[in-house]
Parts: structure tokens; C-alpha cells; sequence
């Protein structure tokens, strides 16, 4: 049976081939990652726990992760819509701005 472990090496090592990181904010992380766990245990493949799904999932209609926009996503905003994976220079400037108002701007008021 996959784990939230399992769910977190797989994040990991795709961001790392890709040439990312993922969220410094760990509670962020957690959340994300905890959700995707949930999908693959309950419908056995890794659905995007945060854009639109069926209920349950479609597979083929529903998106994996990581999905199809990511590369439009880490383009446009250098992260995608998740807030997991960030490109390297998104994640700097994010860590430069948490440093700059003492605390996380990342995803405090998100669901």
C-alpha cells in the first residue's frame, strides 16, 4: 500500500530531474503531498489533489501529477498551481520575501 512517504520521494525525485524544488513551506507540503497519498490509495493513481476533480476521479479526464500545465505554470508564475513544485529562482524569491515580512506568504488562508 502506497505511503505519504512514497507520495514525498516521488515529489522529490521528479522535481529533482526537472530541475525544482519543492515548497519550502513544509506545512505545505504535507498537505499536498497527504492529499495526492489519499488519491493513489483510494483510486491508485497520483490525481492532482488540487485542481477540479470527479468524484471519484476519471482517469484520462481527471489530471495527474504532475499535470499537463506544468510547464506553462512554472513559466508563467515559476510554480504550479499547487504550490508543490517551484522553479529555483520562484522558490528564492519566495524565501526572500517571507524573510522581508517574518513569516510564510505561501498558502496561509488556501483550503
Amino acid at each position: 500500500m502506497p505511503t505519504y512517504d512514497d507520495c514525498l520521494n516521488r515529489a522529490r525525485a521528479l522535481a529533482e530531474r526537472r530541475g525544482l524544488v519543492l515548497n519550502r513551506d513544509t506545512e505545505r507540503v504535507k498537505k499536498v503531498v497527504g492529499l495526492m497519498a489519499e488519491n493513489l490509495s483510494n483510486h491508485g493513481h497520483y490525481y492532482c489533489p488540487c485542481k477540479k476533480q470527479n468524484d471519484p476521479p476519471i482517469h484520462g479526464t481527471d489530471p495527474l501529477c504532475p499535470c499537463p500545465e506544468l510547464d506553462d505554470e512554472l513559466a508563467a508564475d515559476g510554480r504550479c498551481f499547487c504550490k508543490l513544485f517551484f522553479t529555483k529562482q520562484a522558490a528564492d524569491a519566495e524565501g526572500r520575501r517571507e524573510e522581508s515580512t517574518g513569516g510564510s506568504s505561501c498558502c496561509r488562508s488556501e483550503g
